[in-house]
């Protein structure tokens, strides 16, 4: 195996999410949060003074930015937050369930109600992964989302990796329905912009998902989901996999379930 092949073979384990991993050409080895965790958390929830919460998932394959960070299966993820008014500290770590790769994600989040329809979430998060190789970053993020009705909210997301410093920018529409009081699918679509975030060679259109979330709550304080998702690959990863020799299809479809509980 050549040089270029082991580095090409590190870069991708270590590009989160995800949490959010490219080969010879990336500009990022970190992993950002993951599709479906950032994907669903767009509509409002009510501030609570104090609460803590558990999640626990599994996605089938560990998709970030439309590529697939990992060579074999998927990954399963356990998140701890807790929430204090505006402020929410979590610690988020993911493991493969097929081979050795363990990701931590820690940082912070502080929530603005800028107008009653109006909502933008500022926040920092360390990044770590562990693989054969270690690799880390410090991401920076924002996302602003209008809430007006629930069937169509719009929404813009921002992050700055210091490794790559490089950023991300995602577009995205969800649709929430409430099927019955426990019930609910949201449809939704992103559409992902790189700027040195995971390639330096090329900027603009990365990928395009779309996908389908379903969450059910099975008491007021404990509830299940999952999502069905699809990636259409773009200029940046089909550009990035030309550049390594592979002309094959780049587009990822891939599924999760969460269980959550907040005490």
């Amino acid at each position: 195996m050549t040089t270029s092949s082991v580095n090409s073979i590190t870069r991708t384990l270590c590009t989160l999410g995800l949490l959010f991993l490219s080969q010879t050409s990336s500009a990022n080895e970190s992993l950002s949060q993951t599709e479906s965790l950032s994907s669903a958390t767009l509509q409002t929830q009510p501030i609570e003074p104090l609460a803590v919460n558990l999640d626990l998932g599994w996605d089938s394959k560990y998709i970030s930015q439309g590529r697939n960070n990992l060579s074999l299966g998927g990954i399963y993820w356990l998140n701890a937050s807790v929430q204090y008014g505006n402020l929410t500290t979590y610690a988020l770590v993911g493991r493969g369930d097929s081979q050795a790769y363990t990701e931590w994600n820690i940082g912070l989040e502080y929530r603005l109600n800028l107008t009653d329809n109006l909502e933008a979430n500022l926040g920092y998060q360390r990044i770590e992964g562990y693989s054969s190789n270690r690799c880390q970053d410090n991401e920076f993020f924002t996302e602003l989302a209008y809430t007006a009705t629930p069937w169509l909210v719009p929404s813009m997301s921002y992050v700055y990796s210091t490794e790559a410093a490089g950023y991300l920018i995602e577009a995205s529409l969800h649709s929430y329905w409430d099927i019955t009081e426990q019930f609910t699918l949201t449809p939704y679509i992103t559409q992902g912009f790189d700027f040195k975030y995971r390639t330096e060679a090329h900027n603009g259109r990365n990928n395009l998902q779309f996908g389908l979330e379903a969450a059910y709550q099975l008491l007021p304080n404990m509830s299940v989901s999952g999502h069905l998702s699809h990636s259409i690959a773009q200029g940046d990863i089909e550009q990035e996999a030309a550049a390594n020799g592979d002309l094959g299809s780049q587009d990822q479809t891939y599924a999760g379930i969460h269980f959550s509980m907040t005490f």
